[in-house]
This record gives C-alpha cells, sequence and structure tokens, in this order.
C-alpha cells in the first residue's frame, strides 16, 4: 500500500478548487445511504403491521414514506452521480493536460528513448487509472464505509448479539484483496506496458506503410503487433483471472453468510424473541451490508491496479526539462542579432558519448550577417542549432544574443527572435493558410499571402482547388517535398524573426526543387543574422563566413574563396567546383549588401 499513498500524495493536490464539489458528493453519498437504511426499516415494519396482520389501513403510512424516501434518494443519488462523473472528467482534463504541458518542456533526447505510443498510452489510459485512484476512489471509499456505518448500526439496532455473529465474517473480504493485490497490480503494469507497445507499433507501421510496402515487410509488421498483442492478452487474462477469483471467493462467503443469518433467524423466531419483519429486515441489511464491504477490497484492488499507470506517469512527470527560465530573467529589447558562441563545449545527457558533441567552440555573426556551418556527417553542426534555440545548455562556455547569455533570456523571448526552419519539414495537421499563420498567431491574410509570395509558394498554392484552405498534414500526398518545404519557408518568413537558424534546409530535395527553394532562402536570410547548417554548398559562395566544424571543433573559418584556396576540410567537401558554376549562381542569386 506504500506504492498507493505515495501516488495519492502527488496527484491529489490536483484536485484543489474541486474539493467543495468533492464534499457536496460525499453528503449525497450519506444522505443516499440513510436513505437506503430508512427504506429496510420501513419495509420491516410494513412486514410486521400491514401485511403479516392483513390491516389496509396499516399499509398506507409506512408505504407513504417510503415511496417519499426513495424519490428522495433517487434525487440526491442522481446529484451526485451526476455531480461525480462531472468533477472526476475535470480532474482528468486538469491531469492531461499538466503532463502534456510538462512533455513539451522535455529536451529531444527524451522522445528519442520513449516511443510516440507508449507516450501516447500515458497521456490517455495511465491518466484515467490515476482517476479511479484519486477522484472515484475516494468517492467509492467514502460510500462504501458509510453504508457500511449505517447498515451495521440499523443491524445492532435490530438484534446486536446476531449482528456480531455475522461480523464476525467481514475481515474475510479485506484478507482476500490483500492477497490477490500483488497478482492483479503486476498484470496491470504488464497490461498497460503491453497497451503502450500496441499503439506504438501500429503508429509506426502506419506512418511507414510506404516501407511496409514496398520491402514486402507486411508479414512482419503483422507479426511484430500480433507479439505485442499476445503479451497484451496474457496479462489482461492474468489480470481478469485473480479479479474473477476474488469475486467468486466473495460470493461464496456472502452466501454463507446469509444462510448462517437464515438459519439463526428461524431458530429466533421459534423462539418467539425475532419478528418475520425484523428477520426479513435484518436479513436486507445484511445484503446491503456486505457489497460495500465487498467493494472496499475491490477499491483496494484497483488502486493497486491503478499504481501501475501512476508509476508510468510519474516517469514522464520527475523527467527534468534540458532548459528553463532564468530566475530573475532580463527584461525584452529590441534585439539586433548579435549571435556570440565564447568556449562552447557540449555533451548530450545520458548518451553515452565517449567525446563532446561539440568543443571549444567560439565565434561571432554580426547583424544581418549570413554565416554558413558546414562539416562532415556527425561533426556536431546540428548540435549548433540545438544550442543557439536553448534545447541544450552548454557544458561549457557562454552563448549570448547581443551579448546577453541566453540562460538570462526567457525562452518565450528567446524563440520569439530566434526563429528555427528544422531539418525536417514539419507540417500540422489543418489549412495550408494555418501552416503558415503559426508563423505569426494572429498575422493578417495579407501577410499570409505575402509570405507565400516571398517563399515562391503563392502560384501553386493559388491553384489548388480550396488555395489556402487546402487541408495538408504530414506525409501529404497534395504537395510535393519541395512545396512543403516552401510552405514551411513561408512561415518563417512570417515569422520575421531578426535571428534565423536554418538546419539543412534542402535536405531530402531532388535537384530541380532544391533549387525552387534556393531564391527563397536567399530572400529569407536577406537583411537577418542568419546560422545556416548545411552539407550542401549551394548557397556557399555567397555567405558571408564559412565556419567548417570536425569532431565537434571549429577547424576553419573563412569565406567560400578563401577555404578553396586553403586547400583543407571545406575544400574537400567543396569538390572541384564545375567550369561556369560560381558564375551562374552568382546570376541567380542576389548579392549580399555590403
Amino acid at each position: 500500500m506504500r506504492e498507493v499513498r505515495e501516488a495519492f500524495a502527488r496527484f491529489w493536490p490536483l484536485t484543489r478548487g474541486d474539493r467543495r464539489w468533492l464534499l457536496l458528493i460525499v453528503a449525497c453519498v450519506i444522505v443516499s445511504a440513510l436513505a437506503e437504511t430508512a427504506s429496510i426499516l420501513l419495509f420491516a415494519e410494513l412486514t410486521d403491521h400491514a401485511l403479516k396482520a392483513g390491516s389496509l389501513a396499516a399499509f398506507w403510512g409506512p408505504a407513504g414514506a417510503w415511496l417519499g424516501v426513495a424519490v428522495l434518494g433517487a434525487i440526491v443519488g442522481y446529484l451526485g452521480n451526476s455531480l461525480a462523473v462531472w468533477t472526476a472528467e475535470r480532474f482528468v482534463l486538469r491531469l492531461r493536460a499538466g503532463v502534456f504541458r510538462h512533455v513539451q518542456d522535455l529536451p529531444p533526447h527524451f522522445f528519442q528513448k520513449h516511443r510516440q505510443g507508449d507516450l501516447v498510452e500515458r497521456l490517455t489510459g495511465d491518466v484515467e487509472a490515476i482517476e479511479q485512484m484519486v477522484v472515484s476512489g475516494v468517492v467509492g471509499t467514502v460510500s462504501a464505509v458509510f453504508s457500511a456505518l449505517f447498515y451495521s448500526a440499523a443491524a445492532l439496532w435490530l438484534r446486536w448479539d446476531l449482528a456480531l455473529v455475522t461480523f464476525l465474517l467481514a475481515p474475510l473480504f479485506l484478507v482476500a484483496a490483500r492477497r490477490f493485490a500483488g497478482r492483479i497490480r503486476t498484470a496491470a503494469q504488464d497490461e498497460r506496458t503491453a497497451d503502450g507497445a500496441i499503439t506504438s507499433v501500429v503508429e509506426e507501421s502506419l506512418g511507414n506503410v510506404v516501407l511496409t510496402q514496398a520491402y514486402n515487410r507486411r508479414r512482419a509488421e503483422e507479426k511484430r503487433l500480433d507479439n505485442e498483442a499476445r503479451a497484451w492478452l496474457r496479462a489482461s487474462v492474468r489480470g481478469a483471472r485473480a479479479s474473477e477469483l476474488y469475486e467468486q471467493f466473495v460470493e461464496v462467503v456472502e452466501t454463507v453468510c446469509v444462510l448462517a443469518v437464515i438459519g439463526l433467524g428461524a431458530w429466533e423466531i421459534a423462539q418467539g424473541r425475532m419478528s418475520l419483519g425484523q428477520l426479513l429486515a435484518f436479513a436486507a441489511f445484511l445484503g446491503y451490508l456486505y457489497p460495500p464491504i465487498r467493494d472496499l477490497g475491490q477499491l483496494g484492488l484497483t488502486l493497486t491496479a491503478a499504481t501501475a499507470g501512476a508509476q508510468r506517469l510519474q516517469e514522464i512527470l520527475d523527467a527534468e526539462p534540458a532548459v528553463t527560465d532564468p530566475a530573475e530573467p532580463v527584461r525584452p529589447w529590441p534585439v539586433r542579432g548579435w549571435v556570440s558562441f565564447h568556449g562552447v563545449s557540449f555533451r548530450y545527457p545520458g548518451g553515452g558519448a565517449e567525446r563532446d558533441a561539440l568543443h571549444d567552440v567560439t565565434f561571432t555573426a554580426r547583424p544581418g550577417e549570413f554565416v554558413l556551418v558546414t562539416g562532415p556527417s556527425g561533426a556536431g553542426k546540428s548540435t549548433l542549432s540545438k544550442l543557439l534555440t536553448r534545447f541544450y545548455d552548454p557544458t561549457e562556455g557562454v552563448i549570448c544574443l547581443d551579448g546577453v547569455p541566453l540562460t538570462d533570456v526567457p525562452l518565450e523571448f528567446l524563440r520569439e527572435n530566434v526563429a528555427l526552419l528544422p531539418q525536417e519539414t514539419l507540417i500540422l495537421h489543418g489549412t495550408i493558410r494555418e501552416n503558415i499563420a503559426c508563423g505569426r498567431p494572429g498575422a493578417s491574410e495579407k501577410e499570409i499571402e505575402g509570405a507565400a509570395r516571398d517563399a515562391d509558394a503563392h502560384a501553386f498554392i493559388d491553384a489548388l482547388p480550396d488555395a489556402y484552405d487546402t487541408e495538408i498534414a504530414p506525409g501529404t500526398a497534395i504537395l510535393s517535398g519541395g512545396q512543403l518545404q516552401r510552405v514551411a519557408l513561408a512561415r518563417a518568413i512570417l515569422r520575421a524573426a531578426p535571428v534565423l537558424v536554418l538546419d539543412e534546409p534542402t535536405t531530402g530535395l531532388d535537384g530541380p526543387a532544391a533549387r525552387r527553394v534556393v531564391q527563397p532562402l536567399r530572400r529569407l536570410v536577406s537583411g537577418r543574422t542568419t546560422v545556416m547548417i548545411t552539407h550542401d554548398l549551394t548557397l556557399a559562395p555567397d555567405a558571408d563566413r564559412i565556419l567548417v566544424v570536425d569532431g565537434g571543433r571549429l577547424v576553419e573559418e573563412g569565406t567560400h574563396e578563401e577555404l578553396m584556396a586553403r586547400g583543407g576540410v571545406y575544400a574537400g567537401l567543396a569538390g572541384p567546383m564545375p567550369v561556369g558554376a560560381e558564375t551562374t549562381m552568382r546570376l541567380l542569386l542576389p548579392q549580399p549588401q555590403p
């Protein structure tokens, strides 16, 4: 039960704001239990004074009171149950929003270690399991406790000696629940893990359906799903068998108790110490008493199973964001665009890397300067973009924006002024207009269309049947890879941030598509401090400065002509330029202003 107490203590604070409703629900539960108790006592009175005596006159009073109590109980029960559902769903909404908010602050390596399908399961099924513990569990416990107290008190009032005999068997329910708790908890943990694995397999297979079909992997994917589904089946069956065994054991115990009461009651009636109405009422109280006691045992099993979800969710909540807002942030200022790295080294957390991804990197990008960063694969180029947009902080050294360390800058302000065009073409489910507008929420239609024109995207968007209202999604077949990249470029242009970070902007595009992206890229970088990380050196001649990273170190720095003349790492990456290619590129692209 220690795990249950710890999980409850962790999530109970989320009920703040709804606790007055929980008190009202408890009040409804108490009134409903009292109404049930009164109904049974009125039934005993009817039996002894109306049915046994055959008196219709003695029927109306108890019957009217019984009906009134039943109506009151029904109204209160409806209000209590409706309010309980509303409160439970509010708790789920609040908890899921809190977990989702926390997840969005976690660093990229967290998502590389966890399958997306498993995270989805934690945000859905595991959240609902915690609600069963914190809200429904509290209401169920209070309901069972008060019902058991009222029925026990009424049974003692009718015949205390007979009641005490029957109470001796009640602890068997709790003993049985304790014995079954371990097996049910283990099965619940395995079942939830398998649920996440199934979701992950389905998500991965649907996302890679082209690979599945092209490489005839249909049977392999079916086998993967079958393996996870069988693990879920085994865990589910184990849990169901344990729960069912507990239920059947309880049924037998209840039957023994009822038979004992009827036998003792028959003997009491024969001795003239008990009326038939009292016996029937006592049996009814017993019938009502054992279900709440049984529910308490079952609730213990439910809470035990819910700890599996709580532990999985706590694993997410205990994960620390790689960066946080500063305790004393600097005030916002009109950003000019000075970007500087001072002795920056970085090693990815928990990656087990034997060396730094970056080591002692120092450089400065002036306002409006176009700096191109290149180097061999795995040299640490993309790590620069993650540090500059502060997905991570340097292990050593300082990165500054206009001379202000990034660790002193609020994250929201930083990312409003340092725009990232990531390596992956990120597309949201929604219209083309919505995809562009997310670069600057609240932008006008004219501004959205202007950004699309600058990105060389307006023509193909306008040619679509629904134009800017065309629905697109990741992996959509409506637009080509190059067109989707230009939509992403329009988003970055609309953001109009003074500092721009481009991470492999032409990756995955063929020659013609890449050439269509070049002109919008030139317009995008014009007038902004731009750091472009790329292995595609098409724009290298137009860069104000080129930085060459190799093995995590900055090994070369200069213009295209200077680095080609040195014949170092950069010259090896660039290779010999075809005759006339540089002249053609100079004619194609506007020249940077001095």
